[in-house]
């Protein structure tokens, strides 16, 4: 039986991976989804926080107060669960888990969209109050989407590519190190086409909102860590095609001359 039928990350010398076949990686799927899509919601609105006494003043670069936005508590854990969708299931498992993301954003912006053109019912008082908050502005849908595939497609390959060179040994370093990368690549991109619908105008807001969205992101991932190595050693363990992986690489290694 091949990999491809099974569903499983194509054989590597040094990486075991699971199966998709299983119950709990469509249920990490549908939360990974279902995180995006409150994010690409909440993400339209312009936070300030500690406005009231960060004061920073660097020739070009001013601040006042932390420019993010209203997904910056929820984001971060969904590169927590493409690290754990990657570690246990692999690079391919992850792609698909992206498209199905990708696709229920198109589609949820087109209800949207579609939603606000009904007409509305006489009694309905709050169709400006929909459009404000359900509206798709093609500038925030654009860089949602792109920020999201470019920063995640390569956060799982970052990760699936050192854990093929170190195994199953330093997931700390494999979980940090993808998740610079793909945070990195996220903000930039999604910063850089999002900023002026969000308001901001200058190049001081811009740094700001870029380098407090990446740091904020990362240190999530940090501080998260700890419950992303119990949640991916529980699902290796409890997945028999990743043990089986795993019997199959050691077998392999004890045949080496």
């Amino acid at each position: 039986m091949t990999a491809a039928s099974t569903g499983s990350e194509l054989p590597s010398p040094r990486a075991a991976f699971a199966s998709i076949g299983s119950r709990y990686f469509p249920l990490l799927v549908a939360v990974f989804v279902g995180v995006m899509l409150i994010s690409n919601v909440t993400g339209t609105k312009g936070v300030v926080l500690f406005d009231e006494w960060l004061q920073v003043d660097l020739g070009p670069i001013q601040m006042d107060g932390l420019v993010t936005d209203g997904a910056f508590f929820l984001f971060p854990l969904a590169y927590v669960l493409g690290d754990v969708i990657s570690e246990v299931y692999g690079f391919r498992a992850m792609r698909r888990t992206i498209l199905a993301g990708f696709a229920v954003l198109i589609l949820a912006s087109l209800c949207f969209w579609l939603t606000i053109h009904l007409p509305a019912a006489e009694f309905y008082e709050g169709q400006a109050a929909f459009e404000t908050v359900a509206g798709v502005v093609p500038q925030f849908l654009l860089a949602g989407l792109a920020g999201y595939v470019v920063g995640e497609f390569l956060n799982s390959f970052v990760l699936v590519k050192m854990k093929e060179r170190a195994g199953e040994n330093r997931l700390w370093a494999r979980l940090l190190g993808s998740t610079i990368v793909g945070q990195l690549a996220d903000t930039i991109v999604f910063c850089s086409i999002a900023a002026t619908a969000l308001g901001i105008s200058t190049w001081g807001d811009f740094i700001n909102y870029t380098i407090v969205g990446f740091v904020w992101k990362t240190l999530v991932e940090v501080i998260l860590m700890p419950v992303t190595y119990f949640v991916v050693g529980w699902l290796k363990r409890m997945e028999p095609t990743y043990q089986d992986a795993l019997g199959a690489l050691s077998r392999g290694s004890t045949d080496v001359p």
